[in-house]
């Protein structure tokens, strides 16, 4: 079986999420197979705008990456998908949830240029939010994003997230640089605590 000219791995039959669909976007686990793809895209200085300091400059670092996201499928049933137009077959990026910390789901997405500014964003993210709060209902699902990039926040907000935390970011090497953090529900003060303290 294949979906946007890919065969179906392994990885996608740990879970019914492995291979999902939107209205217009097939969602697939993540999985070795894409390390070209994801290596083009997170190399892209265009998708790094509001975080110059995180493109990848080597496959070195992607495939790190991308081993990190295979291994979140493995251990949670849940994790990142690629994503595909359903209508052309065209890559969009790259999206969905994994356990940050042990205490709560991260959303993320990143998608190309070219596919941006057409809704797909908020299309992986609700589904990554909705997946999450199925598969691990006890933990909360969040979103990490700097104040400054308003699209993002406004992605986060339409999946159902709203602002809990802002402060400095961790690790950022702009120390002007302010985090939010987004979530489902109200988050415990520890928890929160074990989120934002951690690069």
């Amino acid at each position: 079986m294949s979906v946007a000219g890919r065969s179906v791995g392994a990885v996608n039959d740990l879970s019914p999420y492995g291979h999902h669909l939107t209205e217009r976007l097939a969602l697939r686990a993540v999985t070795l197979d894409d390390l070209e793809v994801l290596h083009a895209l997170h190399a892209d200085p265009a998708v790094w705008e509001h975080f110059p300091s995180g493109r990848h400059e080597t496959v070195e670092r992607t495939r790190a990456d991308v081993e990190r996201f295979v291994a979140g499928w493995e251990a949670n049933g849940l994790g990142y998908w690629t994503a595909w137009r359903r209508d052309t077959g065209d890559f969009v990026g790259v999206g969905g949830v994994s356990v940050r910390l042990g205490v709560a789901w991260n959303v993320y997405y990143r998608l190309s240029p070219a596919q941006q500014g057409q809704g797909f964003a908020r299309e992986v993210a609700s589904a990554a939010v909705a997946a999450g709060q199925v598969v691990r209902p006890d933990l909360p699902v969040t979103a990490f994003l700097l104040e400054h990039n308003g699209a993002s926040r406004a992605v986060a907000e339409k999946s159902g997230l709203q602002v809990v935390w802002r402060g400095p970011d961790v690790g950022n090497p702009d120390p002007a640089a302010v985090r939010l953090v987004l979530a489902d529900r109200p988050v415990e003060t520890e928890t929160l605590t074990t989120l934002v303290t951690h690069a």
